[in-house]
């Protein structure tokens, strides 16, 4: 076995840079395998310590006005494993150097006690003084965003009182890892923060003197939410309670989760790619390389080696190759797992979080790998350890062509008799063309995979910005007002128009089916945000009846005209039934709307109004925000544009980062695919082409029978690439579709022709060094090789 070992360096070196080409690709699907895995267990493995060490809640819920007495019942309640009573108020802030109001929301901790639940992190100053009512800790992001440190001052207004902030402490918190503010899309951190205060403090800002608004509940292990969640409802709704939910619709948690199911979504699309690749590489190289070594093989038996012998040669030079590949991967899978992990970093906010590199991780990835390159191998050993030694001592017999008939005539008046050798040579061997137009075709279909989410972001973009919500800026109050106050509104400075709105927790239900979500009550006819329907059309509301976005209307399985029971969760759980009139395209949230003078006809406490879009004067924006800062009537404005601005800014940094990566691994499997191909069909060729060339034929017309062959597969391998570029576009697309977002199946008609693009530059790239040995050909030595 040693002569062996020997033989096995000398190919080694010999294939070295077809060996580094499938390395590569086989290592693209390492590293990806390892980001993948690696990224979800790094994020949900430091969710879970950081909920456990923090004490986050199991449920939540909201009331009006709650005696503290009443804790006492919670915790008797079943499952129940600790209860965090406290009080939440919505604040309208004062920020130094920001023009634009900013918001926040307020949340008390004990005056002598740890929080038990959803604790705060500290990560720099120390908790509030409960002597000193101004004092307070503000979250990390907010902090770092407005250059706030301990010591610094900002202001605001909460329930309508004017009340100054001096930060004691910088923090993190279990409950706010992803923290939007009212009506964001994406964190704001310049004008969203949280807010800790001692509850003294907070009791007289909010005049909720020994009474809360907002409890948190812990339950024991094994326990099932839905009894705990009753009767906490049940003990809530006289002091106006809104409806308990599980973390599952707590929207810090919704959006790691989110998150969690994309990593997911990529572990089961992209690694797979890479290696069906490698496998077909691999099958394509070595049943070439044992066609060449036949007579080696059979020399090899004759003198005594196993068929068994033979085998385990040529696994170990696949072994070796794959062996290379993972190492390669290993190291660009953990480097790409951290900095995916700094990307993180600027979305969720943990005390730390870190790229997790278990042994196991990178076992399943090397074990993979492998198993794919032998599997890829397995019908070409198989060959090689069945050749009988008589046979392999005899050259492969030559391979047999025919007439074309009319087809021949034809081809032989459209192209040349080069073109016409390398056509023949296609259709000699299907299944070898097959593949190579296959793997091309990957590498079109994963970029295409990447762009086409530019495309999806653009016509997300145009009909949430500039189709439904028209509006230059939206103004949410800090209660339900009757409907004058939006006289105040008017009388803004810069405002051109106002158009009310109203929100109405509910609790719909559909048979077995249930979904808590809010109604939107808007005009009938609205002007600034609108309501598109399925073709995107603007909607007139009904004078009766409830419209639902397609999301909403699968989860709950019904159609228009159908019945549903809506319970009214501010108004003590009021039961109404109303029938669903249209089903409508939305791409945010699970949204309902209802005509507004409707819903002011449900409502037991009368017409009510939770805010307004606003329609401005750009020119009195500074005004306009100098008198909102100082008026008690509103807890946030969201301005359109920089809503947009920020939006794009986020995504579009992602997306490019992304899309740079997924350049890099379609360039590699191009490159990988037509080296390769190209230089078997060197090999193979080389007598024939040198003959060529002794018949007096040019080195350019010689080497244009390779490059018609690569061109023709790559050509080829364009429409097929396009085919599952859209199929795997559309996966990817379900894998991320959530209760919170719904990605639009849009790709755009630059997604193909950038991906073809840079496919064909990185073919015409790898084809060019394989047809420059055409120019170096030693045609003695070839024309002396055995037939």
């Amino acid at each position: 076995m040693r002569a062996l070992d020997k033989k096995l360096i000398r190919d080694l070196k010999r294939l070295w840079a077809q060996g580094l080409a499938v390395a590569l690709v086989l290592a693209c699907g390492v590293a990806t395998l390892i980001l993948a895995i690696g990224s979800y267990r790094s994020l949900d493995g430091t969710r879970a310590a950081y909920y456990e060490r923090y004490k986050f809640a199991s449920i939540f819920a909201t009331a009006t006005r709650a005696p503290r007495t009443l804790t006492s019942q919670i915790k008797n309640l079943p499952g129940v494993l600790s209860v965090e009573a406290r009080i939440m108020e919505n604040v309208l802030l004062d920020i130094p150097g920001l023009a634009a109001p900013a918001s926040g929301l307020l949340l008390s901790i004990p005056d002598h006690a740890q929080p038990r639940l959803n604790r705060p992190f500290l990560r720099s100053g120390r908790m509030p003084d409960p002597d000193r009512k101004n004092e307070a800790l503000i979250s990390e992001a907010f902090a770092k965003a407005n250059g706030f440190a301990t010591g610094s001052r900002f202001s605001g207004i909460a329930n309508g009182k004017q009340v100054t902030f001096s930060v004691s402490g910088i923090a993190l918190s279990p409950e706010f890892i992803y923290a939007l503010g009212p009506g964001e899309l994406v964190p704001d951190d310049r004008r969203f923060g949280i807010i800790w205060m001692r509850e003294k403090t907070l009791e007289g800002v909010s005049d909720l003197d020994d009474a809360f608004n907002s409890v948190s509940v812990a339950l024991l292990p094994q326990t099932t939410p839905a009894q705990t969640i009753s009767g906490l409802d049940k003990l809530l709704q006289p002091y106006g309670g809104t409806g308990a939910y599980t973390r599952k619709d707590q929207i810090s948690h919704a959006f790691l989760d989110s998150e969690l199911k994309q990593l997911q979504a990529m572990a089961r699309v992209i690694p797979p790619i890479f290696l069906l690749v490698s496998a077909f590489l691999i099958n394509m190289i070595l049943s070439r390389l044992i066609t060449l070594e036949r007579e080696q093989i059979g020399l090899l038996k004759a003198l005594g080696y196993s068929s068994y012998n033979i085998a385990s040669h040529y696994v170990k030079l696949v072994v070796a190759i794959a062996v290379v590949g993972v190492l390669i991967g290993f190291g660009a899978g953990t480097w790409l797992g951290n900095g995916l992990t700094r990307i993180y970093a600027t979305f969720f906010h943990f005390p730390f979080l870190i790229f997790e590199r278990n042994p196991d991780v990178y076992i399943i990835a090397a074990g993979l790998s492998i198993a794919a390159a032998i599997a890829g191998a397995l019908k070409a050993v198989y060959s090689a350890a069945s050749l009988p030694p008589a046979t392999a001592m005899q050259p492969a017999p030559p391979t047999r062509y025919a007439r074309a008939g009319i087809t021949s005539r034809i081809a032989g008046k459209l192209f040349s008799q080069l073109s016409i050798m390398a056509f023949r040579h296609m259709v000699r061997w299907p299944l070898r063309t097959g593949f190579t137009v296959f793997g091309t075709s990957m590498a079109v279909a994963l970029l295409i995979t990447a762009l086409f989410s530019f495309g999806s972001v653009n016509f997300m973009i145009d009909t949430v910005f500039f189709r439904t919500d028209r509006q230059d800026a939206t103004i949410t109050f800090a209660n339900q007002l009757p409907p004058r106050s939006l006289h105040d509104v008017s009388g803004l400075p810069g405002v051109y128009f106002v158009e009310p709105f109203r929100t109405m927790a509910v609790d719909m239900e559909r048979g077995s089916l249930s979904e808590r979500v809010s109604i939107i009550g808007k005009l009938q006819s609205p002007r600034l945000s609108r309501i598109l329907d399925l073709d995107l059309t603007p909607v007139t509301l009904a004078a009766q009846g409830l419209i639902l976005s397609e999301r909403l209307a699968e989860k709950l399985k019904v159609r228009s005209g159908d019945l549903v029971r809506i319970k009214l969760l501010e108004e003590g759980n009021a039961v109404v039934e109303v029938p669903v009139v249209q089903i409508i395209q939305a791409y945010i949230g699970l949204t309902a709307y209802m005509n507004l003078s409707y819903m002011d006809r449900l409502s037991r406490i009368g017409p009510r109004r939770s805010g307004a879009y606003l329609e401005l004067d750009s020119g009195q924006l500074h005004p306009l925000y100098k008198a909102i800062k100082t008026t008690p009537l509103a807890t946030s404005i969201a301005i359109q544009s920089e809503s947009l601005q920020l939006f794009r800014d986020t995504i579009e940094r992602n997306i490019v980062t992304m899309t740079t990566v997924y350049v890099v691994l379609a360039v590699i499997i191009a490159f990988g695919v037509v080296y390769n191909s190209a230089r078997i069909q060197l090999s193979e060729r080389a007598r024939e082409l040198a003959s060529l060339r002794v018949l007096g034929f040019t080195q350019r017309e010689v080497a244009q029978v390779l490059i018609v062959e690569l061109g023709v597969a790559m050509l080829l391998a364009q429409p097929v690439g396009w085919a599952l570029g859209s199929g795997f576009s559309w996966l990817v697309v379900q894998g991320f579709q959530s209760d919170l977002f719904r990605v639009p199946f849009v790709i755009e008609r630059s997604a193909f022709g950038w991906s073809s693009l840079v496919v064909m530059i990185a073919a015409i790239f790898s084809g060019l060094i394989v047809v420059s040995r055409v120019y170096r050909l030693d045609l003695i030595r070839v024309l002396k090789t055995r037939e």
